[in-house]
């Protein structure tokens, strides 16, 4: 019953990355697949659990493992692919901060079920649902509160991020005075946090905030 699950597991992950045909049961010659330790689970529970095409599925895939050969990704790697992105700063505390929202069930390890259940809520999820994931990440002790403490952290990643080169030069108080424009919108009953309840009621109503949401609809 193992070997059959194992090789069920196989045939999944050779079909995300496009090495295996359903249809003519073939397998194409890829030496990339005796690196991978670890694969998902199956390729229709992804189709069940996110908004992703096969076909997404199967590209999101093989850039994934291109990136991480063995099917996961630790921390360390997750910053250093991140850090290729924004080089002109210091993008290390916000790849953290990332890091931990997309590792959902706390095993210090992003598997391909992790990433593409994120991206699928980033992409392609309701408003709602986008919103909540911003929530989680901004809330950084997973208390259901965003705090002023937390929000500074998380504001003092972004600017880090960026680094000198922007245009105008970012203010050092510039973190602070986003973190009181931030409480002053959200924090309804002024009692020094935010619920997700505050959180979801007020980017409602911001037209910015709302139309931000729609970015990265039908990326890919």
């Amino acid at each position: 019953m193992r070997e059959k699950s194992r090789e069920q597991s196989l045939s999944d992950s050779r079909e995300l990355d496009g090495s295996y045909d359903p249809l003519t049961d073939s397998i194409a010659e890829d030496g990339e697949l005796s690196t991978v330790c670890y694969r998902p689970e199956g390729v229709e529970q992804l189709l069940q659990q996110t908004k992703f095409t096969r076909r997404e599925l199967q590209i999101l895939y093989r850039g994934f493992k291109n990136e991480c050969p063995n099917g996961v990704v630790d921390e360390g790697t997750f910053k250093y692919i991140y850090a290729q992105f924004f080089p002109q700063g210091d993008s290390s505390t916000y790849a953290h901060f990332l890091f931990e929202a997309f590792d959902s069930r706390k095993s210090g390890m992003v598997s391909f079920e992790d990433f593409v259940t994120g991206m699928s809520i980033i992409l392609r999820g309701s408003v709602t649902e986008k919103l909540n994931w911003a929530f989680n990440l901004y809330d950084l002790n997973k208390d259901g509160f965003i705090t002023k403490e937390e929000m500074t952290d998380i504001m003092r990643s972004i600017y880090d991020m960026m680094g000198t080169c922007t245009y105008p030069c970012m203010q050092k108080d510039a973190p602070k005075e986003h973190v009181e424009n931030f409480f002053q919108k959200m924090d309804k009953n002024n009692d020094g946090v935010v619920t997700i309840e505050e959180f979801l009621e007020s980017c409602q109503k911001d037209e910015n905030i709302m139309q931000s949401m729609h970015l990265f609809d039908n990326v890919i």
